[in-house]
């Protein structure tokens, strides 16, 4: 597959809201749910940072909480935040229009649930001609699901990769990669990554 070019890429959020899980779900691994949502935020930052538009999806906010507050004060000040009523994000004619109105062509995922809102998004959106591409380790679903979803995901052809690999396709392409890679230093990197 060929590298991820920055200059054609939108970042997907999906549904990564406070009370997705309440406390009454005891499937979920509340640890690897955190460093999720740290990745998902630390790469919010870095799209912010070169000009990657983000459109964040939220499904039935008042059910299930708004977007993670680490995630909400990384926004780019051009992001959108939708509600989302159809799982796949494609699905929804105002994320939809959201996602055409960038211009981009490469869609990149994160978020909630791998093995549906995330997984259905991707497919439908590869299947309207975008290329798809979901971070393995800044997407979640709890136990089993996660690796379930991903399983679906190649078997549907969709591209996956992980939050270290998408950094170094985004900044592969910028004269000062170099000087990018060493002030990246302020954003704390989230768990799991390595630089």
């Amino acid at each position: 597959m060929p590298l991820i070019d920055r200059d054609d890429t939108t970042l997907v959020v999906i549904d990564v809201q406070t009370d997705f899980y309440p406390p009454r779900r005891l499937d979920v691994d509340r640890l690897r749910y955190h460093e999720m949502v740290q990745r998902v935020a630390w790469l919010t930052a870095v799209a912010d940072r070169l000009g990657v538009p983000v459109v964040v999806t939220e499904e039935d906010p008042a059910g299930n909480g708004h977007t993670e507050p680490a995630i909400v004060d990384r926004l780019p000040a051009k992001a959108v935040t939708l509600p989302k009523n159809a799982f796949a994000a494609w699905d929804n004619p105002n994320i939809a229009d959201a996602i055409e109105a960038t211009g981009r062509t490469t869609m990149v995922l994160v978020g909630l649930e791998t093995d549906i809102c995330v997984a259905h998004s991707a497919i439908r959106l590869h299947d309207a001609g975008k290329r798809v591409a979901v971070v393995d380790d800044a997407t979640f679903s709890p136990g089993p699901a996660h690796d379930r979803g991903l399983r679906r995901l190649a078997g549907a052809g969709i591209e996956t990769l992980s939050t270290k690999e998408l950094f170094y396709d985004w900044i592969r392409t910028d004269e000062r990669a170099n000087a990018f890679h060493d002030a990246h230093r302020d954003l704390p990197v989230p768990p799991g990554v390595r630089l």
